[in-house]
């Protein structure tokens, strides 16, 4: 394989790392914590909060904290023994566990569907069905777009403690949905703007011509290239929007040694640069909030001691999701085309949008004691309650 095949991996991989340990970095002091208090060692667990809090909110922490894990020692038998599918039935009982999968599935499963994963994974491909030829110019925006990705999670270390969990989801679903049905019209534009195919071009490379072209006048470059696979469309020398040739596939180096350029996946387009800064603008969109907060809101959202049950359903749920999705994303191009492809990510991306609304609480800020009783008192995520409630009604305080 070509050196630049493993540097594009390569980069990739390390650019694609950086979630990763922004996330780790977040989740591993709450983690250590909690398993400290956990196990009766509550000073080390304590020296760790003084780091994360201001000195006046350390007391009121650690004291949380304590009643939290105290709580959940006392009746963490009902769970503990049996096999995984009797800790799966007692966990699914509980309706504060249940409304925490429903926001924590949620998330992870959005997470995957909104097709960003395979928007990475293919990128060199719709960088090129955009209008991009030669593959290392295709790699090297690809790259782009992916560092966008690992920029975008270090932002978030900005705002996911300023404006909060929920708020950031759906700004950053309004945004990625703005990105998807733009990037429809974009694809959409390319291929009815795609360059015609010309019969002189065509006969001037003999007798080398593409075995399904009929040299009909409503043939035109996406024309050539669905037609089958091995076919591809030989721009003209002068101007690449202008009518080419439909040729067989064996003829891109006699086309490239005319000062052609050869294209097999997409069209010469007078908007591929927008194609690829809209491709940027939804991985900008989405990597920052719904990138991270995703785990973030896992990390939240359950009860501790079904917190490790939770979320290893959360997280089997999301590379299942993302298995689906990466296996049917270029059958998806094929049948549907890329413009289509888009605006169907993009109406499941507004039902996501809806979904997130409906069912994420807000955790920000709060102890897993009060996200319990949080999720103990409302099924409506949009509500705000107060941490004080009414002795005598058991509503919360206006």
């Amino acid at each position: 394989m070509p050196r630049s095949f493993f540097s594009y991996w390569g980069v990739l991989f390390c650019t694609h790392s950086v979630p990763f340990v922004f996330v780790l970095s977040i989740l591993q002091p709450t983690f250590l914590t909690s398993f400290l208090f956990y196990q009766d060692r509550k000073e080390e667990g304590a020296a760790i909060l003084k780091k994360l809090y201001p000195p006046h909110e350390v007391e009121a922490e650690v004291e949380a904290l304590r009643l939290s894990v105290e709580a959940e020692i006392v009746d963490e038998g009902s769970i503990g023994a049996g096999n995984i599918l009797n800790k799966i039935k007692n966990s699914w009982s509980n309706t504060v566990v249940r409304r925490g999968l429903a926001a924590g599935i949620g998330c992870q499963v959005i997470q995957q569907i909104l097709g960003i994963n395979t928007v990475i994974y293919y990128s060199p491909t719709i960088v090129q069905l955009a209008g991009y030829d030669l593959n290392s110019v295709a790699l090297a925006l690809s790259l782009i777009t992916s560092g966008l990705n690992a920029f975008g999670s270090i932002v978030n270390m900005l705002f996911v403690d300023r404006y909060g969990r929920r708020k950031l989801l759906l700004v950053s679903m309004v945004g990625i949905i703005i990105c998807l049905f733009m990037l429809t019209s974009v694809f959409e534009y390319a291929k009815i703007h795609a360059p015609a195919i010309s019969g002189v071009n065509t006969a001037a490379f003999e007798n080398s011509n593409c075995v399904h072209y009929t040299n009909a006048a409503s043939w035109d470059c996406m024309s050539c290239l669905v037609a089958t696979d091995d076919c591809g469309f030989c721009a003209n020398s002068g101007d690449h929007l202008k009518p080419g040739a439909c040729l067989a596939f064996g003829l891109k180096k006699t086309c490239q040694t005319g000062a052609r350029e050869w294209y097999s996946r997409g069209c010469p387009s007078n908007v591929k640069l927008l194609a690829v800064l809209l491709l940027g603008l939804y991985i900008l969109a989405y990597s920052p909030d719904m990138g991270t907060v995703s785990w973030i809101v896992n990390l939240e959202i359950y009860p501790l001691r079904h917190r490790g049950i939770c979320r290893g359903i959360a997280a089997i749920a999301n590379w299942s999701s993302n298995l689906i999705v990466s296996q049917t994303f270029l059958s998806l191009i094929g049948a549907l085309g890329s413009g289509y492809t888009f605006m169907l990510f993009g109406f499941i991306s507004s039902g996501a949008l809806v979904y997130l609304y409906m069912f994420v609480s807000e955790t920000k800020g709060l102890t897993f004691e009060e996200v319990k009783k949080k999720l103990t008192r409302t099924w409506k995520a949009w509500e705000n309650h107060s941490d004080d409630e009414d002795s005598t009604s058991g509503k919360a305080v206006p």
